[in-house]
């Protein structure tokens, strides 16, 4: 959520920068509401100061005065504030509805294909024969199952089985073993929240619910990242400077609909149903996020490159950013059955977008301060589709990157058959 005194002094920014996420707002309208509930408020509270007034004139005098005045004010006290409850709960509803506003650095486009490329690291991975995808390969060394899996489930589920497992174990281990260096809390968060909770995260407005499994009858939503059972972990907290930055490392299962790529990427595990993902979390104070967000994408380069698997960082442009998102950078592996990089992990800032809307502060000297919130992937299933087609064989066999194979105990994934 915007500040509203942010948008009283600067509404042709905030529409602006609304259109250039392609969401249309009528600021001037919200204004308007705002307005009608200032002089709303004003009238309440001259009211309620009426009615002191005449509260203590009957305690020193209860068998005199005006009844009938009494009832009077009291009946338009009540519509007053009924009038007040109203417009306040329109006004909240329609500030939700405006979208956190991009950086300057964020280039202004409609679409992905407007996203800017700022890095290439290493050279794309070559190969003496014709390169097989991920899931021809899975299937033969028998650690990727996706038609047990659809015939229980449909559609964009799978089975990890036998080295598959093991390979995502590995990437765990991995993860955490760099992130707990770095000071990161390790955290196993539940993967049902609130709907309100989710909603006050900022992933439901514009459709976005569309892409998440609702359990209506419980009024709980399953988590398509583990960030957000984590960012919410302090709904309603103050915070101590001296305890930020405050970063956490979680662990869960992840749940997504893929509402609205119908008949895009349906083969193998790139956009599944269900997948787990390490996800990073990050509170600091204000004006520290952009830092921050610059140490979150070191980091995620740090555990690619620990990979020696090729990537490049794009700058998502407004068009293609998320709702509640300031920033966002997607780290994309090169794929050679695909020749193209795609995106496995990414990492964004909501500035204090969500800290607003969950009421998340910390506490400085004199005052209180909304929390500044960033979060990043450190791994999901996806570096496993890199790990394997970057790292196959002539002869159907894929060697483990060297990074991996101490918890591995093995380096090499051969066919069973």
């Amino acid at each position: 959520m915007l500040d509203i005194k942010f948008i009283r002094e600067n509404p042709k920014i905030v529409q602006k920068a609304t259109l250039d996420k392609n969401i249309d707002i009528n600021i001037n309208h919200i204004l308007g509401i705002d307005k009608k509930h200032k002089e709303l408020s004003i009238t309440v509270q001259k009211l309620r100061e009426e009615r002191n007034v005449l509260t203590e004139k009957i305690k020193r005098n209860p068998n005199k005065f005006d009844r009938e005045g009494a009832q009077n004010l009291k009946q338009k006290l009540e519509k007053e504030e009924n009038a007040l409850k109203t417009v306040s709960e329109e006004l909240n509803a329609r500030l939700m509805e405006i979208p956190n506003l991009a950086k300057k650095d964020v280039r202004v486009g409609k679409n992905d294909t407007e996203n800017e490329i700022i890095k290439k690291v290493g050279t794309p991975t070559k190969f003496n024969f014709k390169p097989k995808d991920h899931l021809e390969i899975g299937e033969k060394l028998d650690i990727i199952d996706v038609l047990r899996a659809s015939k229980i489930s449909g559609a964009r589920f799978y089975f990890l089985k036998n080295e598959g497992v093991l390979l995502e174990f590995a990437l765990r281990e991995l993860a955490f073993e760099i992130l707990l260096k770095e000071g990161f809390i390790p955290i196993l968060p539940p993967v049902l929240i609130k709907k309100e909770v989710m909603k006050g995260l900022g992933y439901m407005e514009k459709g976005g619910d569309e892409d998440m499994y609702i359990l209506e009858k419980d009024n709980l939503v399953l988590v398509g990242t583990s960030e957000q059972s984590i960012v919410s972990m302090h709904k309603d907290e103050i915070l101590d400077e001296k305890d930020l930055p405050k970063r956490y490392v979680g662990f869960s299962t992840c749940f997504r609909r893929e509402a609205g790529s119908y008949g895009k990427d349906t083969k193998g595990i790139l956009r599944a149903h269900q997948f787990d993902k390490i996800e990073m979390v990050s509170y600091v104070v204000q004006g520290e996020d952009d830092k921050e967000h610059e140490y979150l994408l070191s980091l995620e380069e740090k555990l690619l490159q620990a990979l020696e698997i090729p990537y490049q960082v794009v700058r998502m442009c407004t068009g293609d950013l998320g709702f509640p998102t300031a920033r966002k950078y997607d780290l994309e592996a090169w794929i050679p059955s695909e020749n193209k990089y795609r995106e496995v992990t990414s990492t964004s800032t909501t500035t204090d977008f969500q800290s607003r809307r969950l009421n998340i502060k910390y506490k400085t000297k004199n005052k209180t301060e909304f929390v500044n919130i960033l979060n990043g992937t450190a791994f999901s299933t996806r570096p496993i589709i890199a790990i394997l087609e970057n790292y196959q064989q002539g002869d159907g066999s894929v060697l483990i990157p060297k990074i991996l194979q101490k918890y591995l105990h093995f380096g090499k994934i051969i066919s069973k058959k």
